[in-house]
């Protein structure tokens, strides 16, 4: 599957400082990348099945802060990141307005492709659909037979593939969940805590078997279709290896998501998964968490059709930092506006206050847990004090909009 244009990048003076960001799983700041390696970054990507919302945004924005930091820092970045093409929302959807579940798919990935675009998002070397990696994952589940802790229900109908994941050691590392808290989420989150014939109610689906009226492919496992979590596990070990610097998404993820891939992982290679886990907030409107089945959604395209600039709408997402849960108003975009005008009128004059300063409070800002409104904040008050000071240093404007666009990924021309 092919990804998206990538932006142009300006490279700065280097900074060879490593960013430190928030794992989960450890509940504290870690520097993440390695000496003399490529940072490898996997991104949970989109069931396409609706378009992109503010919410979708601001966690691709959030690792794009990330893939720019590591850039500025002179590493190469291996990204990669999946489309669950095949899902039950997206075939409930698909029957529900009765388009074919491959033309809904393939419709809502190109949508989100410009999305993205727009809003200047380094995209993924790697984009992998679900359906293209179906070879990977029964793959997987076949190395992970032996260990035992790959099993069938116990139902003539369906004896689907289940990972048992209260077997395996390290379960709950990830998100340090209590059992409570950990069985509601995975009702809530897509699971079936209450199949019966699984040996826990906390064990998940690896493998479908097939069904009236829904796609299926053919597998040593029976013909049948893959689960979510192994799903971006096998693509994960395939495209970053067997451990890697960061697995990213919003912080719905977590559980069960993540930390089913996790333990599926250590299962198979004995290794750790990812170094850290790195989640994004949850962004609301009118009340409630902005989502597809709520319905309470802000479009990126839409409000690209309405005529609002790109930028703003990821100066808006900036604005906030990246772990934070957030409530999405008007307010937001008319401040986001505000400020993109203001830094451009800045970048119209010949001259502003030198620049050094602001370069290395942004740099640093974003290093500190990827602090987008500290790095705003330090702009603001170049621009504040390049209005109110004379200065005839008639390189600033260049390196601030070079910083802006490198880092920030905002483009003031």
């Amino acid at each position: 599957m092919k990804a998206w244009s990538g932006p142009d990048v300006p490279t700065l003076s280097p900074d060879p400082t490593l960013p430190r960001v928030y794992d989960t799983a450890s509940q504290a700041l870690v520097e993440v990348g390695r000496e003399d390696a490529p940072a490898r970054l996997y991104v949970c990507g989109i069931t396409p099945y609706d378009a992109t919302h503010l919410g979708h945004a601001n966690t691709y924005l959030a690792f794009d802060l990330l893939q720019r930091v590591w850039r500025d820092a002179g590493r190469e970045v291996v990204y990669t990141q999946n489309v669950t093409d095949v899902d039950d929302p997206l075939l409930e959807r698909a029957e529900a307005t009765g388009v074919a579940w491959e033309d809904l798919a393939e419709g809502q990935v190109e949508l989100f492709r410009t999305d993205m675009e727009a809003l200047r998002v380094i995209p993924p070397q790697h984009y992998v659909g679900a359906v293209e990696s179906i070879p990977l994952v029964v793959d997987l589940i076949e190395r992970l037979l032996p260990t035992g802790l790959v099993y069938q229900v116990d139902d003539p109908e369906h004896p689907d593939w289940y990972f048992a994941c209260s077997q395996a050691h390290d379960f709950g590392e990830v998100s340090n969940l209590d059992r409570a808290t950990a069985v509601a989420l995975f009702g809530e989150r897509g699971g079936d805590p209450d199949r019966p014939g699984k040996r826990d109610a906390l064990d998940c689906l690896v493998w479908r078997m097939a069904r009236d009226g829904e796609p299926s492919w053919d597998s040593a496992l029976g013909r049948g279709r893959p689960g979510w979590h192994i799903e971006c596990t096998a693509i994960a070990l395939q495209f970053l290896g067997e451990t890697f610097d960061v697995q990213g998404g919003g912080s719905d993820l977590i559980f069960p998501h993540h930390e089913m891939c996790a333990t599926e992982a250590r299962a198979a290679t004995g290794e750790a998964f990812a170094d850290a886990y790195v989640h994004a907030g949850m962004v609301g409107y009118e009340g409630e968490k902005m989502s597809k089945s709520k319905g309470n959604l802000v479009l990126v395209s839409r409000l690209r059709e309405q005529g609002v600039d790109p930028m703003a709408i990821r100066l808006v997402l900036l604005a906030h930092h990246y772990r934070e849960d957030w409530e999405y108003t008007d307010a937001d975009l008319a401040r986001a506006q505000e400020r993109l005008a203001a830094w451009r009128g800045a970048m119209n004059d010949a001259t502003g206050m030198p620049a050094g300063e602001t370069v290395a409070a942004v740099r640093a800002a974003l290093r500190d847990d990827l602090d987008a409104p500290s790095a705003l904040a330090a702009v603001d008050a170049w621009v504040a004090a390049s209005a109110a000071i004379d200065s005839d240093d008639t390189d600033a404007p260049g390196d601030i909009q070079r910083v802006v666009d490198a880092l920030l990924g905002v483009i003031l021309a």
